[in-house]
C-alpha cells in the first residue's frame, strides 16, 4: 500500500484502507454509543464548555468502533484529533473510516508510519495530550530524538513542553519503563497510569476481557469452547481462584492435557517452543496481554522443519516434524481479543489517575445503567481511602 496521505473535505489527514466503508462504520458507532453511556455522558455533561478547544489530542488505540466513538468524545469537547492504532491486527476497517492513521494488517513499517503521522501535527508544535495504549507514540517521541531541544526542533514536541508547560498530559500505561524513566531523568513529560485506576482494573480487565476473549477465540477458530479445558496465565488472584474451585497449577503441569491457552501475564517468555511442542494436537495458543513477547514466536518460527499453515488471517497451524501434531496460533501471538487537565502542575513523573477522577468515571456509567449510588460523607470517604495524589505508587487507594 503507497503511505501517502488524504485528506477529508475539512481538512483532517487519514491513511486508512476503504473510505468508502464510512457508512458502514456510522451504522455501528450509533449502535456502539447505547453500549458506552459513560463517553455519551461525558458529551452532554461537558459538551457545552468545550473543556477540549483548542487542544491538540494523538490517539494510539486499538482503532475499534468503540474507539471511534471516543474519538467524536473528544472533538465534541472541542479537541482536535490525529489517530492510529497500537495493534497491526486489531483494526476495524470500517471504523477506522473515522479518517484516522490505521488499516488492518499493517507491515511494522506501515505501522511505524501511522504513528509517527499521527504524532505530526505540522507546523505550531506537536500534541498537547497523548493518549497510549502500550506505549509505543511515547517510545517514538522518547526514542526517535535523543536530545529535548531536537524535540523542539522537530515540531512533534510543542515549545512550550520543555518549560514544563502544565497543560500537557500523557496517558503511560508501561509502568516499569514510566517508573524507570522518571528515575534517571529521561522522562520528557507528566505521564497518567490509568492501568491501575479502579475502573479499569475492576471493570475493563475483569468484565471486557471475560467478553472479548472467548469472542476471538471463537471467531478466530470456530471451535466450540464448551468442554474445553482452559490454561489462563497470570490469572492474576491466585487465592481468590484457588478458593472458588479453580485449579492453580504450572504450566508443566498441563501443557500436554489442555485445550486452550491464553497468555495475560504482560511480561515475557511465558510459553515457549518446547511448551508448544509438547501440546496435544490442535491446541490453542493465544495471548491478551498486548506485547507480542509472551508467546515464544521467534523460537517457533526458527523451528527446524516447523510448518506454517495459514487457515485464514491471523489464524495458523504450526506443525511440528517429529509428531505431525499441531497447534493453532491466534494473531501471530499478539494480542487477539481487543484526566486530569488544568487543575495541577504535574512534574515529569509517572502519576496515578487521581480518586475523584476515578469515581467521576464510574459515576457517569453506572448512573446510566439504572444503578442508585449513597455519596458517603467526607468523613466516611476519608474512612475507607487512602490519599492518591502526587507521583505514583502502587496500592495509592482500596476499595
Amino acid at each position: 500500500m503507497a503511505l501517502t496521505v488524504s485528506k477529508t473535505s475539512t481538512g483532517r489527514e487519514y491513511k486508512v484502507k476503504d473510505i468508502s466503508q464510512a457508512d458502514f462504520g456510522r451504522r455501528e458507532i450509533e449502535l456502539a454509543e447505547v453500549e458506552m453511556p459513560g463517553l455519551i455522558s461525558c458529551r452532554t455533561e461537558f459538551g457545552p464548555t468545550q473543556p477540549f478547544k483548542g487542544a491538540r489530542i494523538t490517539g494510539s488505540l486499538h482503532m475499534t468502533i468503540q474507539t471511534a466513538v471516543l474519538i467524536e468524545t473528544l472533538t465534541s469537547l472541542g479537541a482536535e484529533v490525529r489517530w492510529c492504532s497500537c495493534n497491526i491486527f486489531s483494526t476495524q476497517d470500517h471504523a477506522a473510516s473515522a479518517a484516522v492513521f490505521a488499516w488492518k494488517g499493517e507491515t511494522l513499517e506501515e505501522y511505524w508510519w501511522c504513528t509517527e503521522k499521527a504524532l505530526d501535527w505540522g507546523p505550531g508544535g506537536g500534541p498537547d495530550l497523548i493518549v497510549d495504549d502500550g506505549g509505543d507514540a511515547t517510545l517514538l517521541i522518547h526514542e526517535g530524538v535523543k536530545a529535548e531541544e531536537e524535540y523542539e526542533r522537530s515540531g512533534i514536541i510543542p515549545d512550550p513542553f520543555s518549560t514544563d508547560n502544565a497543560e500537557f498530559r500523557i496517558v503511560l500505561r508501561i509502568i516499569k519503563e514510566g517508573l524507570l524513566m522518571q528515575a534517571n531523568g529521561t522522562l520528557l513529560f507528566p505521564a497518567i497510569n490509568v492501568n491501575d485506576s479502579v475502573t479499569k482494573s475492576k471493570f475493563d480487565n475483569l468484565y471486557g476481557c471475560r467478553h472479548s476473549l472467548p469472542d476471538g477465540l471463537m471467531r478466530a477458530t470456530d471451535v466450540m469452547i464448551a468442554g474445553k479445558i482452559v490454561v489462563v496465565c497470570g490469572y492474576g488472584d491466585v487465592g481468590k481462584a484457588l478458593m472458588e474451585g479453580i485449579p492453580v497449577l504450572t504450566l508443566e503441569d498441563v501443557v500436554s492435557e489442555a485445550d486452550i491457552f491464553v497468555t495475560t501475564t504482560g511480561n515475557k517468555n511465558i510459553i515457549m517452543v518446547h511448551h508448544m511442542k509438547q501440546m496435544k494436537n490442535n491446541a490453542i495458543v493465544c495471548n491478551i496481554g498486548h506485547f507480542d513477547n509472551e508467546i515464544d514466536m521467534h523460537g517457533l518460527e526458527t523451528y527446524p522443519g516447523v510448518k506454517r499453515i495459514t487457515i485464514k488471517p491471523q489464524t495458523d497451524r504450526w506443525v511440528f516434524p517429529e509428531t505431525n501434531n499441531g497447534i493453532l496460533v491466534l494473531a501471530e501471538g499478539r494480542l487477539m481479543n481487543w484526566e486530569e487537565l488544568a487543575s495541577i502542575k504535574y512534574e515529569k513523573k509517572l502519576y496515578v489517575l487521581p480518586k475523584h477522577l476515578d469515581e467521576k468515571v464510574a459515576a457517569l456509567h453506572l448512573g446510566k445503567l439504572g444503578a442508585k449510588l449513597t455519596k458517603l460523607s467526607p468523613a466516611q470517604a476519608a474512612y475507607i481511602s487512602v490519599p492518591v495524589e502526587g507521583p505514583y505508587k502502587p496500592l495509592h487507594y482500596r476499595y
